[in-house]
Formats: structure tokens, C-alpha cells, sequence
């Protein structure tokens, strides 16, 4: 069974930077995308990233592009998502999404 679980989130001001990682545990290959999504109880779920197995050709919504990078790290089985330049509207619940798994969530606070 696939199991995701998301780390790295946490409070900072706007400009500031956070770098979450998602862990993936439960499948022995990697050949499958990944995907970051946040959450808000204004805008619902909204997808902000996604990687293929191979870590090219990144996709980025619109409002975080720019700004934020997704990446992996396929010998640790681990996703990335490099926020810089953090805004308030960033503010959220953020998500990683493999395989039709999703993880439990990380906060991320950013204050003006």
C-alpha cells in the first residue's frame, strides 16, 4: 500500500522561503508522477505542481510559477517543492498526490 507523508511546512513571512518533501513508501519502482496541490476554504483544492518520473518537463499553475520549483529524488523515493518568494494568498494546506494516494497535508502560514 502506498503511503505519502509531507513534511517541511511551517510559518514565515512574506518573501520568505519553505521547501516541502513528500515521502513516498510502499512501491519499489518509480515510474509514476507527482503532484503538489494546496488547499484553501476560499479556493477549495487548487493543483500547483507536477513532475514525471523522470523529473522533466515540471508543470506549474499559473500563480506560482516563477516562484516555486518542483523536483525528486528518485533513490530516496522523495518529492520536492521549493517555495520562494512565499505571499500571503500562499497560505494553505498543501498536499502530495502519487499512484491515486494522497498524504495527510502541511501547513504553510505566510504572514505580510
Amino acid at each position: 500500500q502506498v503511503q505519502l507523508v509531507e513534511s517541511g511546512g511551517g510559518s514565515v513571512q512574506a518573501g520568505g522561503s519553505l521547501e516541502l518533501s513528500c515521502a513516498v513508501s510502499g512501491r519499489t519502482t518509480n515510474d509514476y508522477s507527482m503532484r503538489w496541490f494546496r488547499q484553501t476554504p476560499e479556493k477549495g483544492r487548487e493543483f500547483v505542481a507536477a513532475i514525471n518520473w523522470s523529473g522533466s518537463n515540471p508543470v506549474y499553475n499559473d500563480p506560482v510559477k516563477g516562484r516555486f520549483t518542483i523536483s525528486r529524488n528518485n533513490a530516496k523515493n522523495t518529492g520536492y517543492l521549493q517555495m520562494n518568494s512565499l505571499k500571503v494568498e500562499d497560505t494553505g494546506v498543501y498536499y502530495c498526490n502519487a499512484l491515486q494516494a494522497w498524504g495527510l497535508g502541511t501547513q504553510v502560514t505566510v504572514s505580510s
